[in-house]
């Protein structure tokens, strides 16, 4: 166990698996229990998700583990969770273990913080996003939901009985915020730093190999109380796959899954094992 030194003088622990080619993965290497687990389960998560990546490619990578999200919620960085600042927490912990070049995957904000770090540093080997299309990303609507959940974090809402559905019944625009503000304000700042950001312009800037995946189903739609906004993360994976793969990118569009379900191990290992070997391993 490492522990790296992140933008605003906290560590973050980091763990370190295998030997091979270096790859970032912002994950909990440490499986959830108790009610926490339960709770997960709900969603449709799996508890011991992030460990079950790390099993899944320590065998031929040497994979550094970080719970990058969960350390956010612990410590908040209500004004300064923005590009530049995850891009340098980001680099900070690969060199707490001497990784001078790595591949990222990451999944949902973790995969657009993969490509902003992808276009700020030249020691990326490959760029794997997950449930983020890498251009039309949903940045004005994911302002939108942020800015309303942060003021519903503001105002103290009671809580709902959400945890008393399932994943398949799951209604979003019937979820209370269980945030704080200062949780939920953090991730304001990252969208409102993100509202100029013209992905496919930066297209240009990106050079390592590159794949992105989404459920067929990643489709959210928010309610009243969020804006009524809609987050379409498969839309431009469908809509614009022969751009995005004509910009470099391999495109995995994964049948009848939604946000949540796509982010499994057994559904992302099946796409992510194979391409990094393909880049990384066979082209040693």
């Amino acid at each position: 166990m490492l522990k790296a030194k992140l933008h605003d003088g906290h560590r973050i622990d980091v763990e370190v698996h295998g030997k091979g080619p270096s790859l970032l993965l912002p994950v909990n290497p440490q499986p959830a229990e108790g009610a926490k687990a339960e709770e997960m389960r709900k969603w449709g998560v799996d508890p011991a998700l992030g460990r079950s990546l790390i099993d899944g490619l320590s065998d031929q990578y040497r994979v550094i583990a970080f719970d990058y999200e969960g350390h956010v919620l612990k410590i908040p960085k209500p004004h300064t969770l923005t590009p530049t600042n995850i891009t340098r927490d980001l680099l900070a912990i690969a060199d707490s273990v001497e990784a001078e070049s790595f591949a990222y995957y990451g999944y949902s904000w973790l995969a657009l913080s993969g490509m902003q770090l992808a276009l700020r540093t030249d020691r990326l080997t490959a760029l794997i996003m997950g449930g983020f299309p890498p251009i039309d990303g949903p940045y004005q609507e994911m302002l939108r939901v942020t800015m309303a959940t942060h003021e519903r974090s503001i105002s103290a809402q009671e809580p709902s009985n959400y945890s008393q559905q399932t994943s398949d019944e799951f209604d979003w625009s019937n979820v209370e915020v269980t945030m704080n503000e200062a949780q939920t304000k953090q991730f304001v700042t990252l969208y409102q730093e993100l509202q100029n950001f013209n992905d496919r312009a930066a297209q240009a800037q990106l050079t390592c190999p590159r794949c992105c995946f989404a459920g067929a189903a990643d489709k959210i739609d928010y309610g009243k109380r969020w804006g009524d906004v809609q987050v379409d993360i498969v839309g431009p994976l469908i809509n614009k796959r022969s751009e995005i793969e004509a910009l470099g990118w391999d495109v995995h569009i994964v049948d009848g899954l939604d946000h949540t379900q796509a982010m499994q191990a057994a559904n992302v290992l099946p796409i992510v094992r194979p391409w990094l070997d393909a880049k990384l391993i066979r082209n040693q």
